[in-house]
């Protein structure tokens, strides 16, 4: 079972196109041809609705890029005095 030959392909290209016919087979290609133009746009979209969201962000915080905002460290724990002794603690 080796691989398939020129000879072979061009069997299965002509099978399939008898099977789908030229009009059909040419109006799916221009189908997936669409469906990638539209994903290609909405991905575009995307980036510029991303980019102007970034750049607002920008604004809000006085147009210093996002990055270059000082890092903020976590609160400290509270400190907590200890409890005073009980009375069967005494000796």
């Amino acid at each position: 079972m080796g691989g398939f030959s020129v000879w072979h392909w061009l069997i299965v290209g002509l099978v399939v196109l008898l099977l789908f016919g030229k009009g059909r087979f040419s109006d799916m290609m221009g189908d997936v041809a669409k469906g990638l133009k539209s994903f290609k746009k909405g991905m575009t979209e995307d980036e510029e609705a991303a980019a102007a969201a970034a750049s607002a962000q920008r604004r809000i915080e006085g147009d210093r890029p996002i990055e270059a905002r000082p890092a903020t460290t976590a609160p400290a724990d509270p400190v907590v005095a200890p409890a005073p002794p009980s009375a069967t603690d005494r000796p």
